[in-house]
């Protein structure tokens, strides 16, 4: 793959009066070579014409939600920083533009910085100078870190990539006099350097190194669809492997929904450029930084070689098409996906999670985290299918299909985040659901209690919420290769069987209701108690101090966000806190940097001076080191480093490289912990905290006599700290037959999940497989009869509130059996 990077001096006195060249005018000619050159330097005036589309934006009206599209910035270079290699063909460079026309403005609303990167960074560097006038378009707009520091605009402009460039208009012409020129014609353009072809280093997985921005070509192995952040941004996790065996994570963050990959099925081939590698948990990762861009493809061997991107413009060649070409080859030689990636719905079995390619005819709102979609893929199910009504004047979309081929068409309930998506879809359109759920046996709806019959053994489909296992929906375009079968089998029904209206009907015919009860037992018992099993009414009448043997099943729980069921628990004082979120302590940490004494407890010590950022007249920031002469001493300095000054992004990047991470402030002089509403120590990915009650905080010189391995236990005893235990307490509402209890989920927690409280605050895989456990004894949108049992032992005991007595009850000696039973077609050890 090439791509042309050429600065241009343009005399637009020359193109005025050699008009008449090739009937093209001076606009036309500028904005045919704008489409291939990044950085043009502009002989003439600052009154050049530029494009007629492009609009010029004021520097002190943007912001982040800006829409950029054909917009330009204008300013003169107040600033130009160094040209930052960051490896091979990648480059880093900062430079900072003031606005003319608002020079008696501050500079926090009139100059900005600008961030360049790759080919376009490096023409920068040899092209412009200080006090030269600049204009750029293809931007993109950010939130500035180091606004508060050098006191510029809150935002900055970033540009990367084909669709960045940008005018330059030197400050005098003989600042150019150094520049070699090539006559290449009489018309109207002088070229300064030779045209520079950019070739892409794609590297293989199994060569890559952390801490380094790279190029890579690979096959799909696991996918998870685009969700959601706390933030603005939306998430995607691949795996994905190469002809070198090596498998990799990769995360993805993008602000819009459609600059994700479009990746349809395992097996398809991916283009990234412009990935960071990362260290996390001993394995190389990748994810998305500065100018990262996507291009993805069929995996089949055979089919075209399509690109599949949403970028206007990307550079694509032959060489492109044999990589991919090879990669579908080898791929389809390693087994890497399923022979059959998606089922019909003639070959659905009950309690099975499949994919399922499938045209949608109607679609309905059931409540605020539940929409019915009808489709169907021209195959009939061999199990009954299970009706659901939903009032006519909600559906959107024809009823198509008659009364006999009723059971063509599938009802898929979808639930909780994937409602967002369902309801941007189009009747008619072609979806993928991935990891579909077939529920045998009717549901009552939400909402919906009345007019429900017996259908017991229909089967009915459930797309659950949350993106384990790839879980999750998408509208696939009308020309993919993946709908061609499809297509040929639904137009093979007559007109006369779709335009049916008599069997309207069909759409609106009442759910019928069930009480099958499930044939499995979700948890067991561990407690050698010999208490016979009661139910509930007979627990809340028999009341505490007991213990009890029941058998019930989940009815909801809290909280509904997993991640604050994790909680800080002190065994001294008994006190129970939250873990605090990155944002709480990114602020702690920079609250902590406005301590820039020094520290004198005679340890050894590391200044590193870090570049200030121009034109800021803010003092250097400082990050210090500091390490125990007696640990020195035994050759084991770097089992615990102590760490000044650092952001809580560097604290977490040096303590992957380090043990023990204890970062520290030195107010009067002294060096102390830092305050312990953050994490006293980080260890790899995992940090732990210390309670502000119980602590004594100390360090000094004789710091671990006796220790011989350190961590966070001899750590927190060396300094003082009480360390705090992370638990996970959540709130379970049972019931059975005769009632309803709320009990909680605490002292036993990790043993009934099959996992590590502390793993779950530090892995993601843990964490889901906390959710995989709730989604399987509560699935979102099931009904009580599609819930299991569970046998539990539950304590009952008394506490005092506010002078009152009442009896509370906490489930004990319980482990849930194992994983689901049900068969989850993609899921591998490395995939949950």
């Amino acid at each position: 793959m090439t791509s042309i990077s050429v600065i241009l001096v343009v005399d637009s006195s020359i193109v005025e009066n050699k008009r008449e060249i090739q009937g093209i005018s001076p606009c036309c000619l500028t904005q045919s070579i704008l489409e291939v050159m990044p950085v043009l330097v502009v002989k003439d005036g600052p009154g050049t014409q530029v494009p007629a589309q492009l609009q010029r934006i004021s520097i002190p009206l943007l912001s982040p939600t800006s829409d950029c599209t054909g917009k330009t910035v204008k300013g003169r270079v107040v600033h130009k920083g160094p040209l930052v290699s960051m490896g091979e063909d990648n480059y880093v460079l900062k430079t900072v533009i003031q606005e003319d026309s608002q020079q008696n403005m501050s500079p926090e609303h009139s100059s900005i910085n600008i961030i360049l990167f790759g080919a376009l960074a490096k023409d920068y560097s040899e092209s412009v100078s200080q006090g030269d006038m600049l204009l750029v378009t293809g931007f993109t707009v950010g939130n500035s870190p180091t606004a508060q520091k050098d006191k510029l605009h809150a935002c900055n402009l970033q540009l990367a990539g084909d669709d960045a460039w940008m005018y330059v208009w030197p400050s005098t012409v003989s600042s150019r006099a150094s520049v070699p020129r090539k006559r290449t014609s009489p018309a109207s353009t002088e070229v300064t350097k030779a045209a520079k072809v950019v070739k892409y280093t794609y590297v293989p997985l199994s060569d890559l190194k952390p801490g380094v921005v790279v190029n890579v070509y690979a096959v799909v192995t696991f996918f998870k669809q685009p969700f959601r952040t706390k933030g603005t941004d939306y998430c995607s996790t691949l795996k994905i492997t190469d002809q070198s065996n090596k498998k990799v994570g990769c995360t993805i963050f993008c602000d819009k929904l459609e600059e994700h990959p479009k990746i349809f099925k395992m097996g398809d081939i991916i283009r990234l450029h412009r990935v960071k590698t990362q260290l996390f948990n001993g394995a190389i990762s990748l994810l998305t930084s500065h100018g990262f861009s996507v291009v993805t493809f069929d995996g089949m061997v055979g089919s075209p070689v399509v690109p599949r991107t949403s970028s206007g413009s990307f550079k694509f060649g032959e060489e492109d098409c044999q990589v991919v070409e090879a990669l579908r080859t080898w791929a389809a030689n390693q087994s890497l996906v399923p022979a059959e990636p998606c089922v019909p719905l003639s070959a659905v079995q009950p309690k099975t999670y499949f994919d399922l390619t499938c045209q949608l005819l109607a679609k309905a709102p059931v409540d605020s985290s539940c929409t019915l979609l009808k489709v169907w893929d021209g195959s009939k199910c061999p199990h009954p299918l299970l009706d659901v009504f939903v009032e006519p004047n909600t559906l959107e979309g024809s009823p198509t299909l008659s009364k006999d081929m009723a059971n063509l068409t599938a009802n898929v309930l979808v639930y909780d985040n994937h409602v967002e998506v369902a309801r941007q879809f189009k009747p008619g359109s072609y979806l993928r659901i991935y990891n579909l759920h077939a529920v045998p046996g009717a549901s009552r709806l939400p909402s919906n209690d009345s007019g429900q019959s017996d259908q017991t053994g229909h089967l009915g489909f459930h797309l659950h919420g949350g993106t384990s296992y790839g879980r999750g929906l998408r509208v696939l375009p009308e020309d993919s290769p993946d709908i061609l079968d499809l297509k040929r089998i639904l137009e093979t029904f007559s007109e006369s069987d779709i335009n049916d209206s008599s069997m309207f009907e069909v759409w609106s015919t009442p759910p019928e209701s069930f009480g099958t009860a499930p044939d499995e037992i979700a948890t067991e018992r561990t407690c050698d108690h010999t208490v016979e099993q009661v139910s509930l009414a007979e627990v809340k009448s028999r009341g505490p101090p007991q213990m009890f043997h029941i058998q019930a099943q989940l009815k909801s729980y809290q909280p509904q966000r997993l991640y604050q069921s994790l909680k800080l628990f002190c065994h001294k004082c008994k006190t129970i806190r939250d873990v605090p979120d990155d944002v709480t302590v990114g602020g702690l940490f920079s609250e902590a940097q406005k301590d820039v004494g020094p520290c004198n407890n005679g340890y050894w010590t590391l200044v590193l001076p870090l570049p200030r950022e121009p034109p800021s007249e803010s003092p250097s920031r400082t990050l210090t080191l500091l390490m125990s002469s007696q640990l020195m001493g035994k050759g084991k300095a770097k089992e615990l480093i102590f760490l000044k000054g650092a952001t809580l992004e560097e604290t977490c990047r040096i303590a992957s490289a380090y043990s023990n991470i204890v970062p520290v402030t030195s107010p009067q002089g002294t060096m102390t912990p830092m305050d312990l509403s953050a994490p006293f120590l980080f260890r790899g990915t995992k940090r732990y905290y210390g309670c502000k009650q119980c602590s004594q905080l100390k360090v000094g010189e004789s710091l671990g006599e006796g220790v011989e391995v350190w961590d966070e236990k001899s750590v927190a005893d060396a300094l003082g700290v009480q360390l705090l235990q992370y638990g996970l307490l959540m709130k379970l509402e049972l019931q059975d037959g005769t009632g309803s209890l709320e009990a909680l989920l605490w002292r036993d927690a990790e043993s009934f999940f099959h996992v590590s409280a502390e793993d779950a605050a530090a892995d993601q895989e843990a964490q889901d497989r906390v959710q995989e456990t709730m989604d399987r004894l509560c699935p979102p949108g099931s009904s009580t009869a599609e819930r299991p049992w569970m046998d539990l032992c539950l304590s009952a005991y008394t506490v005092e509130e506010n002078g009152q007595r009442r009896a509370c009850y906490q489930i004990c000696h319980t482990d849930t059996r194992g994983t689901n039973t049900h068969t989850h077609p993609h899921a591998t050890p490395s995939d949950t």
